[in-house]
């Protein structure tokens, strides 16, 4: 079987990678924009690069993308619905409007062909080990077909419901995590400032129950005030704003996940926005110094 690979950012270079040599796999051909990353990991994994969109599909039983938002998935679209095979699956990882992914499984289907809107949670850690979570909208029977190989980098991988809930779904993930991840700034900078022994503090709150994902991942890189990896400061704002949109649409307020969105744009304006986005701790101590500072002025 050929496949092809569509984006070589931090994620889908790993996913790809991860599809080179599994089972009945014959051939990973690659493509993207920037032309060396193609070329170097070619030169890294047994896969192919090629020189076009056109070549990467043609040919192809399964396309997968990995792309940095809508912009970028209209601007292969076109391409792909031109080359794309009658009964072809495109999965696409990337984080899109849920709109954008329903109009593209209706030209899909035009066409004869199936694509399945699949993001993915879990950050580059997770493409690296092969442990992603995705959620996946679209055809339940083209999804049973692609399943096997988007297994082969995500330990859990869920059907979700007709196009477009794979990325609902993705915005349900992001609204929680990124009020989760606010709270834990909060804290991390309350229990530094009450002069706690803080790695004791997150140890102990590990067992309890406002333990979480980001607590047992990121602490510590918040702490130490590492944000040289991950998922941006920027994507995560363009998450937000999907998330945003689509609730307007749906007549629902998120005060949180709206107050969390302001506070990422502070973290960009202070030259964060290639910061991974657990960089909120950045401006959580920031602006609590301040506070302090505006606090015994006051007094």
């Amino acid at each position: 079987m050929r496949v092809a690979f569509v984006g070589l950012g931090r994620m889908g270079w790993h996913m790809a990678g991860h599809l080179v040599g599994y089972d009945g796999v014959d051939e990973v051909a690659v493509y993207d924009t920037v032309r060396h990353l193609g070329q170097d990991w070619a030169t890294e994994n047994q896969g192919e690069a090629v020189e076009s969109l056109k070549l990467a599909v043609s040919g192809a039983s399964c396309v997968f993308s990995s792309l940095p938002a809508d912009r970028e998935l209209l601007a292969v679209r076109s391409e792909i619905l031109e080359e794309i095979e009658v009964d072809t699956i495109w999965v696409d990882h990337s984080t899109t409007s849920a709109r954008v992914a329903r109009e593209t499984a209706e030209q899909m289907s035009a066409v004869g062909a199936h694509f399945i809107d699949a993001p993915v949670s879990g950050g580059v850690d997770g493409a690296r080990s092969g442990s992603l979570s995705v959620m996946a909208g679209g055809d339940p029977d083209a999804f049973s077909r692609a399943e096997p190989l988007i297994g082969s980098y995500a330990s859990r991988v869920k059907y979700m419901g007709s196009s477009g809930a794979g990325q609902l779904t993705k915005m349900t993930n992001q609204i929680c995590v990124v009020g989760l991840c606010q709270a834990l700034a909060e804290g991390l900078d309350f229990a530094t400032r009450a002069g706690l022994d803080v790695e004791n503090v997150v140890e102990a709150m590990l067992q309890g129950s406002s333990t979480s994902w980001q607590m047992e991942n990121r602490s510590d890189k918040m702490l130490g005030r590492d944000y040289d990896f991950g998922f941006s400061t920027t994507l995560m704002r363009k998450d937000i704003g999907l998330v945003l949109e689509e609730a307007s649409d749906m007549n629902i307020s998120l005060p949180v996940t709206s107050l969390v969105g302001q506070f990422l744009a502070d973290v960009s304006s202070m030259g964060g926005s290639d910061w991974d986005w657990c960089s909120l701790m950045e401006r959580q101590r920031r602006f609590s110094s301040d506070y302090s500072e505006s606090h015994e002025l006051q007094q």
